[in-house]
């Protein structure tokens, strides 16, 4: 299945005070590849899919190498490994041409905003989804 690929530009105001980019900072990056795979890609006008809302319920995130600024923009390659009635859970890599930086995982809850709770995923989504789908990380592909 296809990753989703997001070129993510670092800004100066991304470091922290050791010179690299602040740990919390990484998930603005998850969260702007993410938002551009299931907004910008997503089904188009008229749909209905992914717009009721969605929240974060967990994120986890392996920091493999410091990242400091420079120039270029890393990649965030983004898929998804799980898709259950009520959640979708996406892995990351935050890399370039030489270095991963970054794995991580997200579990998104659909959200239907109107009634102020969780709701399901939809076929259309689920069918959208699954075009980005890859088996979970095994500890081994998490080593370094």
């Amino acid at each position: 299945m296809a990753r989703h690929i997001y070129r993510c530009p670092l800004r100066w105001s991304d470091m922290d005070a050791f010179g690299h980019v602040n740990n919390a900072v990484f998930i603005r990056y998850l969260e702007e590849a993410r938002i551009d795979l299931t907004f910008r890609l997503a089904p188009g006008e008229g749909s209905d899919s992914f717009a009721g809302g969605s929240v974060v319920a967990r994120h986890e995130i392996d920091y493999l190498r410091p990242l400091v600024h420079r120039y270029e923009p890393v990649t965030v390659e983004t898929w998804v490994t799980k898709i259950s009635a009520a959640s979708v859970h996406y892995s990351y890599e935050v890399k370039d041409e030489n270095h991963v930086y970054v794995r991580a995982t997200t579990v998104v809850v659909p959200y239907n905003l109107a009634e102020g709770r969780p709701r399901r995923v939809t076929a259309e989504e689920r069918a959208f989804l699954e075009a980005f789908r890859e088996g979970e990380r095994t500890e081994e592909a998490v080593a370094v």
